[in-house]
């Protein structure tokens, strides 16, 4: 019995791998305070550069 629980408890921790492999999470991709920091440099500078764009047609 014991032999036999084991070999079952085994293949149901394998089954139970590759279904939450299957079933990906919905939370986003974390994002370091660096590459936010980053991002918002790169958006502003954009947002300047399309006023300056506007302001000048």
């Amino acid at each position: 019995m014991n032999r036999r629980k084991k070999i079952v408890t085994k293949f149901q921790k394998k089954d139970k791998r590759t279904n939450a492999k299957l079933h990906k999470s919905n939370k986003p991709a974390y994002v370091s305070k660096a590459e936010r920091e980053k991002l918002e440099q790169q958006d502003n500078t954009a947002q300047i550069i399309d006023e300056n764009s506007q302001e000048q047609e």
